[in-house]
């Protein structure tokens, strides 16, 4: 049963994350959280509309200079905003403008939907995690401070313990596998006031038997030769991953993926 069935229209704005990496499809496409989020709406809805306007790679002031107004301008009952968490991984990062486009970023979608949802992202445990941690924390504060000033929703992801699990990681240790961003779609689909699916998507998986000394060097080597050389490569020359990069869905249209 849904205790909400007000919502007709979907748009997703953002990163990576929202765009469905590293959830592959067989023909080498993305699927991801928004997707599948999508699908269950337009499964209760006939006639559901939805965009994604999520590019890999892009920063909180791209997000706002490419994807806010076009959103807006769309009117859709939900929107979804995630950006912000790839300025918190640059080296150099300014965190009070982080904060000042963030703020400009709700402040141009809030009137422009019925409900905008925010979110805490994800984080993998591990020394990555470790060393960024304290922006992420600065970032999620303002996200809250945001929600509360604009009626926004947040979904906490960062709190999940099961969405820390390196597990719910893909190879590149930057984006959830397929498993993880089913549970985004998940909480998403909760905090929207749809009654849940699967109620423990928080909980963690059953422990594993850590894998050996040869396993986690060779894990390592692929990831530093397939994925960190590669960023670290895009970082000096001022390159991004998204560079020419269309919108993954820039109409609000009616859904016509497949069901969730």
């Amino acid at each position: 049963m849904q205790t909400n069935a007000t919502y007709t229209s979907l748009v997703a704005v953002g990163d990576s994350f929202t765009e469905g990496m590293s959830d592959r499809l067989p023909d080498g496409s993305y699927r991801g959280w928004a997707d599948l989020l999508a699908a269950r709406m337009a499964a209760t809805t006939p006639g559901f509309r939805y965009a994604n306007l999520a590019v890999r790679g892009k920063l909180i002031g791209q997000i706002v200079a490419e994807q806010i107004d076009v959103a807006a301008a769309m009117k859709p009952d939900v929107i979804t905003l995630v950006g912000g968490l790839n300025d918190t991984l640059r080296p150099k990062c300014d965190m009070g403008r982080v904060r000042g486009l963030l703020e400009e970023a709700v402040e141009g979608l809030a009137p422009a939907c019925k409900q905008l949802v925010l979110m805490r992202s994800p984080g993998r445990q591990g020394p990555v995690l470790e060393r960024f941690r304290p922006r992420m924390e600065e970032l999620f504060a303002c996200v809250d401070e945001l929600a509360s000033r604009h009626g926004a929703l947040v979904v906490d992801l960062y709190g999940a313990p099961s969405l820390g699990d390196p597990r719910m990681w893909d190879v590149d240790r930057l984006h959830l596998t397929g498993e993880g961003h089913r549970r985004v779609a998940e909480a998403v689909w909760q905090t929207l006031g749809y009654e849940g699916e699967d109620t423990e998507w928080r909980t963690p998986m059953p422990p594993s038997a850590p894998p050996g000394w040869a396993a986690r060097r060779t894990a390592d080597a692929r990831f530093a030769r397939q994925y960190l050389l590669p960023w670290i490569g895009r970082r000096l020359t001022g390159r991004s991953s998204g560079d020419g990069r269309p919108a993954k869905r820039p109409e609000l249209l009616p859904y016509d993926g497949p069901v969730a």
